[in-house]
């Protein structure tokens, strides 16, 4: 299977378990690596066939901006469910990074797999 990614990209959203940080927004740092078959796009160089990058970060970032989560691994979850429901992606796996969180550590969070490769 081939694989699509998209790296760093940093959304706010409220999230934390904390009553401190359920009042503000915070910055989650987002690696993805999508299953998708790209020959059907690249056989004639054909946009409407290839994943959209540009339609997958909007989902993303209207997911975010919308959740209201006290944990990662429920934003995790329930942004990975919504993107393969969306787009029809077969496999995924997603990392979730909560930057700033332990001033021992540069950051925390979880990676997640769903679906067959």
């Amino acid at each position: 299977m081939d694989k699509v990614f998209i790296e760093g990209l940093e959304v706010d959203t409220l999230i934390g378990a904390y009553d401190w940080e359920r009042g503000i927004r915070q910055c989650l740092r987002l690696d993805l690596t999508l299953g998708w078959d790209i020959r059907p796009a690249a056989q004639n160089d054909q946009l409407d066939k290839a994943l959209d990058y540009a339609e997958v970060g909007k989902v993303i970032e209207q997911f975010a901006q919308t959740a209201r989560f006290e944990l990662v691994e429920t934003f995790a979850e329930r942004l990975a469910a919504c993107l393969m429901e969306r787009f029809g992606i077969p496999w995924l796996r997603l990392r979730v990074t909560k930057p700033g969180v332990n001033a021992r550590a540069s950051a925390l969070g979880v990676e997640i797999e769903r679906g067959c490769r």
